[in-house]
C-alpha cells in the first residue's frame, strides 16, 4: 500500500527548502521517516515537496541543527477544508438548516387528488383516508404503503368497484371506479329449465313456464323440470322459463387429518425498531436490542425518502416483531374425525353456489396410518338445479 494514501483526509501541505544544496535536507527527511512525495527542482538553492502535516513537528526539529530555511505555501486536505467552512458558520448553518427544512417538507403530505368518483363518494373516501392518518402535514413514512390503503378502502367503502393510489412526491392521487347498478336486462328469447345434476326434488318455485317435475322425484341432468312451452297443440306457445328446483344432491370427499398438530398464535405483545436503509444497509437507530421472546414474528415496512419529487437512495425502516406462541394439540381420533369433516365441509362450500345447504355427512371409510386419519365421506346438500336451455325452432 502506498504510504500516500489517504493523505486528503489527514491533509497534507507544499513546503519550500532554501539554502545550500537542498537535495541533502530531502535524503534527511527520508531518513528520519518524514513521508514526501511530488519533489521538483526549483533552482540551484531551493526545492519544492509535499508533506503530511503530522510530519511537519519532526520537519521542524530536523532543521533546527540545520542551516536551512523552510516556508510552507498551499495547504490541501479535508481538515483545511473543514476549518475553511467553519469560519463561514452562519453560511453553514443556513445552508444545513434549509436542506433540512426541504427534506422535511418533501417527505409529508401535501395534496390529495381524488379522480373518478362522485362528491359523496369522494367525500367518504376523505373521511376514511383521515381515519388512516393520510391527511396533509401528515408524515409518509408513517402511512401505510398504497396497496394497503387500497385494500381498506374497498373494504370501508362498498359503492367502490376499485381504487387505485399512486404516490407522487408529496401528493397522493386516487382513482376510483363506482359500482353501476345494472338494469335488469330483458329476460330474453324462450328457454327450457333443465337439470345439471342427479337429485331428489324437494321445493319447487316456478315463475313461468310449466312444470314437469314433482316433490320427491328423482331427476338426471339433461332431464326438463320446467318446460318453456306452454298451451295445447293448437295455440302452444314459446315462453323464457323462470323458476328454482331445489333438490338434494350428494358429493364424495376425501381428506387427511393428522391427529398431533402444531399452531402458532400472536399474543399481542410486540417491539418496534427503526433504521435507516442507505443503499439497501441498514443502520439501526432505535430499538437495538432485541426482545425477549421464545417465538417471535418480524414485520417489516420500508417508506422511501423524497427530495423535492426525487426519491433518493435512503428510506426509513420500521421492523414489528411480534410474540407468539406454539401450541401442540394431541388428538383422539375421535377429535381428528371431527376436524375432518368440518375441513371437508369448507371446502365443499367453496365450490358450492351461495345459497346452497350442507344438509348432512355420512363417513363411508376412515383409517388411521402414519399419524393421520384418512376419511370418505358422503355428503348430503340441498341446492336449485336448473340450467337454462334455449328453445331452438323445431324443439
Amino acid at each position: 500500500m502506498k504510504r500516500t494514501q489517504g493523505v486528503f483526509f489527514n491533509g497534507y501541505t507544499t513546503f519550500k527548502v532554501t539554502g545550500s544544496f537542498p537535495e541533502f535536507f530531502l535524503n534527511r527527511c527520508v531518513e528520519n521517516g518524514i513521508v514526501i512525495w511530488n519533489i521538483k527542482k526549483l533552482d540551484e538553492s531551493s526545492c519544492q515537496a509535499n508533506i503530511k502535516l503530522e510530519d511537519i513537528p519532526k520537519l521542524k526539529d530536523l532543521r533546527k541543527n540545520m542551516s536551512y530555511k523552510i516556508s510552507f505555501s498551499s495547504r490541501i486536505g479535508l481538515p483545511f477544508l473543514i476549518n475553511a467552512i467553519w469560519k463561514r458558520k452562519p453560511l453553514v448553518i443556513g445552508f444545513l438548516l434549509s436542506l433540512i427544512l426541504i427534506f422535511t417538507l418533501s417527505n409529508m403530505v401535501w395534496d390529495i387528488d381524488i379522480e373518478g368518483v362522485t362528491p359523496e363518494i369522494e367525500h367518504k373516501i376523505k373521511e376514511n383516508l383521515d381515519e388512516y392518518g393520510v391527511r396533509k402535514g401528515a408524515w409518509k413514512f408513517k402511512l401505510e404503503t398504497p396497496s394497503q390503503m387500497q385494500q381498506r378502502l374497498l373494504n370501508d367503502v362498498p359503492e367502490l368497484l376499485w381504487i387505485g393510489i399512486t404516490e407522487k412526491g408529496t401528493t397522493y392521487h386516487l382513482q376510483g371506479v363506482e359500482k353501476t347498478i345494472v338494469e335488469e336486462k330483458d329476460e330474453g328469447g324462450p328457454q327450457h329449465l333443465v337439470a345439471k345434476k342427479k337429485g331428489i326434488i324437494v321445493d319447487m318455485y316456478v315463475e313461468k313456464g310449466e312444470p314437469k317435475v314433482n316433490v320427491n322425484d328423482f331427476v338426471q341432468p339433461g332431464d326438463i323440470l320446467v318446460s318453456g312451452l306452454i298451451g295445447g297443440e293448437d295455440d302452444q306457445q314459446a315462453v323464457h322459463a323462470k323458476g328454482e328446483i331445489i333438490a338434494e344432491t350428494w358429493y364424495e370427499s376425501e381428506v387427511s387429518i393428522p391427529i398431533n398438530v402444531e399452531y402458532k398464535v400472536i399474543t399481542g405483545e410486540k417491539e418496534k425498531q427503526y433504521a435507516i436503509s442507505l443503499f439497501n444497509a441498514s443502520v439501526p437507530i432505535w430499538g437495538f436490542t432485541k426482545p425477549d421472546y421464545k417465538q417471535s414474528f418480524m414485520e417489516e415496512k420500508e417508506h422511501p425518502l423524497y427530495l423535492f419529487n426525487w426519491k433518493i437512495p435512503l428510506a426509513f425502516k420500521t421492523k414489528y416483531i411480534w410474540e407468539q406462541e406454539v401450541f401442540e394439540q394431541n388428538r383422539s381420533q375421535e377429535e381428528a374425525v371431527s376436524a375432518g369433516i368440518e375441513q371437508a365441509k369448507r371446502e365443499l362450500s367453496k365450490q358450492l353456489p351461495i345459497d346452497a345447504k350442507i344438509l348432512r355427512e355420512k363417513i363411508l371409510h376412515e383409517k388411521k396410518e402414519n399419524g393421520k386419519v384418512k376419511l370418505i365421506l358422503y355428503i348430503k346438500v340441498q341446492e336449485n338445479i336448473v340450467k337454462p336451455y334455449p328453445i331452438t325452432q323445431g324443439d
